[in-house]
Protein backbone atom coordinates (compact mmCIF):
# COMPACT_ATOMS: atom_id res chain seq x y z
CA UNK A 1 0.00 0.00 0.00
CA UNK A 2 0.88 3.44 -0.34
CA UNK A 3 2.58 5.16 2.80
CA UNK A 4 4.15 2.34 3.97
CA UNK A 5 8.08 1.31 4.33
CA UNK A 6 9.94 -0.86 2.05
CA UNK A 7 10.81 -4.31 2.83
CA UNK A 8 14.29 -4.90 2.41
CA UNK A 9 14.81 -8.31 0.43
CA UNK A 10 16.02 -10.47 3.33
CA UNK A 11 13.13 -9.51 5.62
CA UNK A 12 11.27 -11.83 3.22
CA UNK A 13 13.21 -14.52 5.08
CA UNK A 14 12.50 -15.52 8.88
CA UNK A 15 15.40 -14.64 11.53
CA UNK A 16 15.46 -18.62 12.03
CA UNK A 17 15.89 -19.58 8.97
CA UNK A 18 19.29 -17.17 8.28
CA UNK A 19 20.49 -18.14 11.53
CA UNK A 20 20.55 -22.01 10.48
CA UNK A 21 22.32 -20.76 7.35
CA UNK A 22 24.95 -18.81 9.64
CA UNK A 23 25.72 -21.89 11.59
CA UNK A 24 25.53 -24.37 8.51
CA UNK A 25 28.89 -22.50 7.71
CA UNK A 26 31.69 -24.78 7.65
CA UNK A 27 34.77 -23.04 9.50
CA UNK A 28 37.57 -25.55 7.77
CA UNK A 29 36.21 -24.68 4.57
CA UNK A 30 38.63 -23.19 1.87
CA UNK A 31 37.28 -20.03 1.67
CA UNK A 32 36.70 -19.34 5.17
CA UNK A 33 40.60 -20.52 5.55
CA UNK A 34 41.39 -18.36 3.44
CA UNK A 35 39.50 -15.23 4.90
CA UNK A 36 40.71 -15.94 7.91
CA UNK A 37 44.20 -16.09 6.41
CA UNK A 38 43.48 -12.34 4.93
CA UNK A 39 42.28 -11.36 8.75
CA UNK A 40 45.86 -12.79 10.20
CA UNK A 41 47.82 -10.97 7.33
CA UNK A 42 45.77 -7.80 7.99
CA UNK A 43 45.94 -7.60 11.78
CA UNK A 44 49.83 -8.22 11.26
CA UNK A 45 50.09 -5.50 9.18
CA UNK A 46 48.03 -3.28 11.12
CA UNK A 47 50.29 -4.22 14.51
CA UNK A 48 53.38 -3.09 13.05
CA UNK A 49 52.01 0.10 11.68
CA UNK A 50 51.32 1.13 15.00
CA UNK A 51 54.91 -0.04 16.20
CA UNK A 52 56.03 2.59 13.50
CA UNK A 53 54.10 5.43 14.38
CA UNK A 54 55.37 5.24 18.26
CA UNK A 55 58.95 4.92 17.01
CA UNK A 56 58.33 7.92 14.29
CA UNK A 57 56.89 9.86 17.90
CA UNK A 58 60.03 8.96 19.95
CA UNK A 59 62.79 9.93 17.30
CA UNK A 60 60.27 13.17 16.56
CA UNK A 61 60.79 13.69 20.32
CA UNK A 62 64.29 12.93 20.97
CA UNK A 63 65.65 14.89 17.36
CA UNK A 64 63.49 18.02 18.98
CA UNK A 65 65.33 17.96 22.22
CA UNK A 66 68.70 17.48 20.37
CA UNK A 67 67.69 20.78 18.68
CA UNK A 68 66.74 22.72 21.54
CA UNK A 69 70.37 21.63 22.77
CA UNK A 70 72.15 22.79 20.13
CA UNK A 71 71.01 26.08 20.61
CA UNK A 72 72.84 26.44 23.49
CA UNK A 73 75.87 26.68 21.60
CA UNK A 74 75.97 30.21 20.93
CA UNK A 75 75.76 31.13 24.71
CA UNK A 76 77.49 28.11 26.15
CA UNK A 77 80.93 28.90 27.57
CA UNK A 78 82.15 25.06 26.14
CA UNK A 79 80.97 24.69 23.01
CA UNK A 80 82.26 21.15 21.99
CA UNK A 81 80.89 19.98 25.07
CA UNK A 82 77.30 20.96 23.71
CA UNK A 83 78.15 18.93 19.97
CA UNK A 84 79.19 16.10 22.58
CA UNK A 85 76.16 15.90 24.38
CA UNK A 86 74.46 16.50 20.80
CA UNK A 87 76.18 13.31 19.43
CA UNK A 88 74.95 11.15 22.26
CA UNK A 89 71.49 12.02 21.72
CA UNK A 90 71.86 11.71 18.08
CA UNK A 91 73.28 8.06 18.16
CA UNK A 92 70.09 7.15 20.63
CA UNK A 93 68.09 8.37 17.62
CA UNK A 94 69.75 6.38 15.27
CA UNK A 95 68.70 3.48 17.56
CA UNK A 96 65.37 4.23 17.60
CA UNK A 97 65.36 4.44 13.70
CA UNK A 98 67.74 0.68 14.31
CA UNK A 99 64.08 -0.49 15.04
CA UNK A 100 62.18 0.73 12.48
CA UNK A 101 64.73 -0.60 10.29
CA UNK A 102 64.15 -3.72 11.86
CA UNK A 103 60.52 -3.74 11.61
CA UNK A 104 60.53 -2.96 8.09
CA UNK A 105 62.32 -6.65 7.14
CA UNK A 106 61.14 -8.35 3.95
CA UNK A 107 58.50 -5.13 3.57
CA UNK A 108 57.94 -2.48 0.98
CA UNK A 109 59.17 0.94 3.51
CA UNK A 110 57.03 2.98 0.97
CA UNK A 111 53.81 1.56 2.40
CA UNK A 112 54.67 2.09 5.82
CA UNK A 113 56.31 5.51 4.88
CA UNK A 114 53.46 7.83 6.10
CA UNK A 115 54.16 6.40 9.59
CA UNK A 116 57.88 6.95 10.17
CA UNK A 117 57.88 10.20 7.56
CA UNK A 118 57.69 12.72 10.52
CA UNK A 119 60.63 11.28 12.16
CA UNK A 120 62.84 10.94 9.74
CA UNK A 121 62.49 15.04 8.63
CA UNK A 122 62.93 15.51 12.50
CA UNK A 123 66.44 13.57 12.36
CA UNK A 124 67.14 15.07 9.00
CA UNK A 125 66.72 18.75 10.46
CA UNK A 126 68.34 18.02 13.57
CA UNK A 127 71.14 16.16 12.02
CA UNK A 128 72.11 18.77 9.20
CA UNK A 129 71.87 21.74 11.97
CA UNK A 130 74.26 20.11 13.82
CA UNK A 131 76.23 19.29 10.78
CA UNK A 132 76.01 23.28 10.32
CA UNK A 133 77.64 24.48 13.52
CA UNK A 134 80.19 22.20 13.00
CA UNK A 135 81.56 23.01 9.33
CA UNK A 136 79.14 25.61 8.26
CA UNK A 137 77.72 23.27 5.11
CA UNK A 138 75.18 21.49 4.46
CA UNK A 139 74.98 17.73 4.77
CA UNK A 140 74.02 15.63 1.84
CA UNK A 141 71.46 12.65 1.95
CA UNK A 142 73.97 9.81 1.15
CA UNK A 143 76.00 10.66 4.20
CA UNK A 144 72.75 10.89 6.25
CA UNK A 145 72.33 7.33 5.16
CA UNK A 146 76.08 6.43 6.07
CA UNK A 147 75.22 7.04 9.32
CA UNK A 148 71.54 4.15 9.02
CA UNK A 149 73.56 1.24 8.29
CA UNK A 150 73.45 -1.06 11.33
CA UNK A 151 75.63 -4.05 11.96
CA UNK A 152 74.32 -6.57 14.30
CA UNK A 153 75.27 -6.97 18.11
CA UNK A 154 77.09 -9.83 19.39
CA UNK A 155 73.50 -10.74 21.91
CA UNK A 156 71.24 -10.59 18.23
CA UNK A 157 73.96 -13.01 16.16
CA UNK A 158 73.22 -15.50 18.78
CA UNK A 159 69.96 -16.57 17.76
CA UNK A 160 68.17 -19.35 19.03
CA UNK A 161 69.79 -22.66 16.83
CA UNK A 162 66.29 -24.74 16.61
CA UNK A 163 64.94 -21.71 14.47
CA UNK A 164 65.71 -22.29 10.38
CA UNK A 165 67.54 -19.93 8.57
CA UNK A 166 64.06 -18.36 7.03
CA UNK A 167 63.68 -16.93 10.61
CA UNK A 168 66.87 -15.76 11.50
CA UNK A 169 67.83 -11.81 11.13
CA UNK A 170 70.71 -10.53 8.99
CA UNK A 171 73.13 -9.14 10.07
CA UNK A 172 72.97 -5.92 9.03
CA UNK A 173 70.22 -3.49 8.86
CA UNK A 174 69.26 0.07 6.80
CA UNK A 175 67.06 2.47 6.17
CA UNK A 176 67.22 5.09 3.54
CA UNK A 177 66.02 8.70 3.76
CA UNK A 178 63.86 9.74 0.71
CA UNK A 179 64.74 12.51 -1.15
CA UNK A 180 61.54 14.16 -0.06
CA UNK A 181 61.97 13.71 3.50
CA UNK A 182 65.41 15.00 3.00
CA UNK A 183 63.96 18.05 1.27
CA UNK A 184 61.23 18.67 4.18
CA UNK A 185 64.04 18.20 6.93
CA UNK A 186 66.20 20.76 5.42
CA UNK A 187 63.52 23.41 5.14
CA UNK A 188 62.95 23.01 8.53
CA UNK A 189 66.68 23.40 9.03
CA UNK A 190 65.87 27.25 7.92
CA UNK A 191 63.42 27.64 10.26
CA UNK A 192 66.18 27.04 13.20
CA UNK A 193 68.92 28.71 11.46
CA UNK A 194 66.90 31.69 12.00
CA UNK A 195 66.65 31.45 15.18
CA UNK A 196 70.34 30.95 15.64
CA UNK A 197 71.02 34.11 13.74
CA UNK A 198 69.04 36.25 16.70
CA UNK A 199 70.42 34.12 19.50
CA UNK A 200 74.48 34.96 17.95
CA UNK A 201 73.66 38.52 17.39
CA UNK A 202 72.49 38.78 21.26
CA UNK A 203 75.76 37.03 22.02
CA UNK A 204 77.58 39.85 20.28
CA UNK A 205 78.83 37.76 17.32
CA UNK A 206 78.09 40.30 14.43
CA UNK A 207 79.80 37.34 11.71
CA UNK A 208 77.46 34.58 12.06
CA UNK A 209 74.35 36.67 10.44
CA UNK A 210 76.11 36.97 7.59
CA UNK A 211 77.14 34.01 7.07
CA UNK A 212 73.58 32.18 7.39
CA UNK A 213 72.41 35.01 5.05
CA UNK A 214 74.05 33.26 2.34
CA UNK A 215 73.91 30.08 3.33
CA UNK A 216 70.32 30.47 3.33
CA UNK A 217 70.16 32.51 0.25
CA UNK A 218 71.95 29.30 -1.35
CA UNK A 219 69.29 27.00 0.10
CA UNK A 220 66.87 28.93 -1.59
CA UNK A 221 67.94 29.44 -4.49
CA UNK A 222 68.02 25.48 -4.57
CA UNK A 223 64.60 24.94 -3.95
CA UNK A 224 63.32 27.87 -6.15
CA UNK A 225 64.85 25.02 -8.96
CA UNK A 226 62.38 22.76 -7.25
CA UNK A 227 59.54 24.69 -7.69
CA UNK A 228 56.17 23.62 -8.62
CA UNK A 229 57.68 20.46 -10.22
CA UNK A 230 58.36 19.04 -6.97
CA UNK A 231 55.99 17.19 -4.58
CA UNK A 232 53.42 19.22 -2.83
CA UNK A 233 55.06 19.53 0.48
CA UNK A 234 58.22 20.88 -0.54
CA UNK A 235 56.42 23.36 -2.62
CA UNK A 236 54.52 24.61 0.91
CA UNK A 237 57.51 24.81 2.37
CA UNK A 238 59.04 27.19 0.27
CA UNK A 239 56.77 29.78 1.86
CA UNK A 240 58.25 29.19 5.23
CA UNK A 241 61.69 29.42 3.68
CA UNK A 242 61.21 32.62 2.09
CA UNK A 243 60.30 33.87 5.70
CA UNK A 244 63.42 32.74 7.49
CA UNK A 245 65.25 34.05 4.87
CA UNK A 246 63.82 37.46 4.89
CA UNK A 247 64.15 37.82 9.15
CA UNK A 248 67.55 37.04 8.50
CA UNK A 249 68.31 39.38 5.35
CA UNK A 250 66.96 42.12 7.47
CA UNK A 251 69.06 41.69 10.36
CA UNK A 252 72.15 41.95 8.52
CA UNK A 253 70.55 44.80 6.66
CA UNK A 254 70.00 46.32 10.01
CA UNK A 255 73.70 45.20 11.74
CA UNK A 256 75.07 46.99 8.65
CA UNK A 257 73.07 50.19 8.71
CA UNK A 258 72.64 50.70 12.00
CA UNK A 259 75.05 48.36 13.96
CA UNK A 260 77.23 50.85 15.60
CA UNK A 261 74.42 53.45 16.90
CA UNK A 262 72.90 50.52 18.41
CA UNK A 263 74.67 48.91 21.55
CA UNK A 264 74.98 45.54 21.33
CA UNK A 265 72.66 44.22 24.13
CA UNK A 266 70.12 45.82 22.33
CA UNK A 267 70.68 44.22 18.90
CA UNK A 268 68.49 40.97 19.63
CA UNK A 269 65.31 42.98 20.73
CA UNK A 270 65.45 45.43 17.39
CA UNK A 271 65.92 42.53 15.62
CA UNK A 272 63.20 40.49 17.74
CA UNK A 273 60.46 43.76 17.18
CA UNK A 274 61.42 43.97 13.33
CA UNK A 275 60.67 40.09 12.94
CA UNK A 276 57.20 40.48 14.58
CA UNK A 277 56.23 43.54 12.05
CA UNK A 278 57.43 41.28 8.98
CA UNK A 279 55.09 38.46 10.27
CA UNK A 280 52.37 40.98 10.49
CA UNK A 281 52.96 42.69 6.85
CA UNK A 282 52.85 39.10 5.97
CA UNK A 283 49.67 38.38 7.58
CA UNK A 284 47.92 40.97 6.16
CA UNK A 285 49.39 40.33 2.53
Amino acid sequence: GSGGFRKRKHDNFPHGQRREEKENVNPSSALMTSFKSFQLELDTRHDKYERLVKLSRDITIESKRTIFLLHRFTSAPNGEEILNESEVKLDAVRQKIKQVAQELIGEDMYQFHRAISPGLQEYVEAVSFQYFIRTRSLISVEEINKQLVFTAEDREETTNTTSNSHDKQPHTWSLKVTPVDYLLGVADLTGELMRLCISSVGNGDIDTPFELSQFLRQIYDGFTFIGNTGPYEVSKKLYTLKQSLAKVENACYTLKVRGSEIPKHMLADVFSTKTELIDQEEGLS
